[in-house]
C-alpha cells in the first residue's frame, strides 16, 4: 500500500549544491489536486516576469532575494509566504543561494 502522506524533515538538503550560473528544480510531490517543486537558486539568478495558469503558493525556505507581484516588489527571506492568483505577473531574484517551495493548486 502506498503512503497517505509525504514528509520531509528538511527541504533543504533535498535539493542539492545549486551550480554558480544556475537554477535547479525537483518536484517533490504532486497528486490530482496540488503539484509541490523544490527550487534552488544560485546567487544573481533569477526567474524573469512569467505567469502561472493556477493559484500557486510561494514559501521562501532559505536565503535573501527579492520577488515581484504584479508591481509590487518584496524583500524576502526565510519564512516568507505569498499567495498568487491565476495569471499574476511575477518574478523571483535571488541575493544569496535561495531556497524556495512553489506549491500549484490545480
Amino acid at each position: 500500500m502506498d503512503k497517505q502522506y509525504a514528509y520531509f524533515a528538511d527541504l533543504v538538503s533535498e535539493i542539492p549544491d545549486t551550480p554558480s550560473d544556475s537554477i535547479i528544480s525537483r518536484t517533490i510531490y504532486s497528486d490530482e489536486r496540488v503539484k509541490v517543486v523544490l527550487f534552488g537558486f544560485a546567487p544573481g539568478q533569477e526567474l524573469s516576469e512569467h505567469t502561472a495558469s493556477t493559484p500557486a503558493l510561494l514559501y521562501f525556505v532559505k536565503g535573501e532575494g527579492s520577488l515581484t507581484l504584479g508591481g509590487d516588489t518584496q524583500r524576502v527571506s526565510p519564512g516568507g509566504w505569498a499567495h498568487m492568483e491565476p495569471q499574476l505577473a511575477h518574478s523571483i531574484h535571488a541575493d544569496t543561494p535561495l531556497v524556495m517551495l512553489l506549491v500549484l493548486i490545480r
